[in-house]
């Protein structure tokens, strides 16, 4: 089964100046993997005619189907009509339907039909109006020579409209796209380049319909495997059975699939195990505790934290003995490991989790350069502790310090399972 190709164009100086998102092209091309139709690139050009008619010629080259949003206002810098045009040497001409559209939803709204806006029911002879129930330019839809153009009003709500209820159900008409099955695996506590060599004979015996591809994040590192083909059922069946012959190389890294968030599943094992967790944070300022309980439910299984930043609170509120803030500093073994039993004392939990550590950008030292973090996990009968060495950025180091004691906690509940 041939792959269908497709390029989205974004129009607009707006877009380009920055002062927009661009969220069209995302949802497009989501949408279009859905179907099967794979997006091969995604070009954003300004509203000037030479640029806009030069990406319809390059856009033209690579794809089967090329799908274009923005420039089809009323004003005379929306671009993209005119240049359609002229590119497939169409002449300009009111078309009927389209201005009886723009007459009754003008009528209804209470409006009077200017000439300006009348201006939008004029469209390409050689294009088919796609009709704007939400808006008023109408889209037009373009074939020839086997290519399909589709212009679209860059509001996303009109864009969405015409492309669920109309466009793709007329491409599925004249393309027979294969089946496309993502399935991610997320994996965390390990690096790209390690996880890359642990599996590589398992990615080199992947079948030639199913692909791999990286996306590292944050200490986390997703595995996605692509499979194409006629049969969604099969596809799944045979990802389900390449998942299982990776376990025994990775399974200790992998933590979840496709939505699945990490605190989530730490907390899905904390409540199948009836066991309760509390924290003591200093450098990641009470993150921990939000990303815990970001989880709906998270009371079943959270007892609560305390924030003890100042070396006074770390005594007096959290228990931390004096003489081991004196002796090892407020970025130690020491001080985490205190940290993490006073927490699971005081809440009477199972577990109780500690951070200390240089975020930065400033506060570090020769010895305790920024980055330098201390984490801490606490369960009555063993107090496991480890040393991070992280970035310059405060917030980066904030979120891979709670990463990296989620997979702690993470990898101590696996092992009662």
């Amino acid at each position: 089964m041939k792959a269908v190709s497709a390029e989205v164009l974004s129009i607009g100086d707006e877009i380009l100046y920055g002062q927009i998102t661009d969220t069209n092209s995302q949802w497009i091309s989501a949408e279009l993997d859905k179907v099967g139709i794979k997006t091969i690139r995604k070009t954003t050009v300004g509203d000037e005619e030479g640029q806009i008619l030069g990406a319809f010629k390059e856009a033209e080259s690579r794809a089967e189907i090329v799908l274009i949003t923005g420039g089809l206002g009323p004003t005379p810098d929306d671009l993209t009509k005119p240049l359609l045009a002229r590119y497939f040497d169409s002449s300009l001409s009111m078309h009927p339907e389209a201005l009886k559209n723009l007459e009754e939803m003008f009528a209804k709204r209470g409006f009077e039909l200017n000439d300006l806006n009348r201006q939008q029911a004029v469209l390409p002879d050689k294009c088919e109006m796609i009709t704007n129930r939400m808006g008023t330019a109408p889209g037009m839809w373009f074939h020839q020579k086997g290519k399909v153009f589709v212009s679209m009003p860059g509001v996303p709500f009109e864009m969405k409209t015409m492309m669920s209820e109309i466009i793709i159900p007329k491409l599925l008409e004249i393309y027979q796209p294969p089946v496309i099955y993502h399935k991610m695996i997320k994996t965390v506590g390990i690096g790209e380049s390690w996880l890359s060599e642990k599996i590589k004979a398992w990615q080199d015996n992947l079948p030639t319909h199913i692909k791999l591809a990286y996306l590292p994040h944050l200490s986390q590192v997703r595995l996605r495997l692509t499979a194409m083909g006629s049969d969604m059922g099969k596809l799944k069946t045979e990802v389900e059975k390449q998942i299982q012959s990776l376990l025994p190389l990775a399974g200790k890294y992998i933590y979840g699939y496709d939505d699945d968030k990490l605190e989530e599943v730490v907390g899905n094992l904390l409540r199948q195990q009836g066991k309760t967790v509390a924290t003591a944070e200093s450098c990641t300022g009470g993150f921990l505790a939000h990303s815990i309980t970001s989880i709906a439910g998270s009371s079943d299984y959270f007892m609560g934290g305390i924030i003890p930043y100042q070396n006074e609170m770390k005594e007096n509120l959290l228990g931390v003995q004096r003489e081991t803030l004196i002796e090892h500093g407020a970025v130690s073994e020491e001080t985490v490991f205190e940290m993490a039993n006073r927490a699971r004392e005081k809440f009477k939990t199972d577990f109780g989790l500690a951070t200390s550590g240089v975020a930065g950008p400033g506060g570090g030292t020769p010895d305790k350069p920024v980055g330098t973090v201390w984490i801490a996990l606490a369960d009555g009968k063993q107090t496991f502790t480890k040393k991070l060495s992280l970035a310059k950025d405060r917030l980066i180091n904030i979120q891979l310090t709670v990463v990296a004691i989620l997979d702690i906690l993470r990898q101590s509940l696996n092992q009662n399972n």
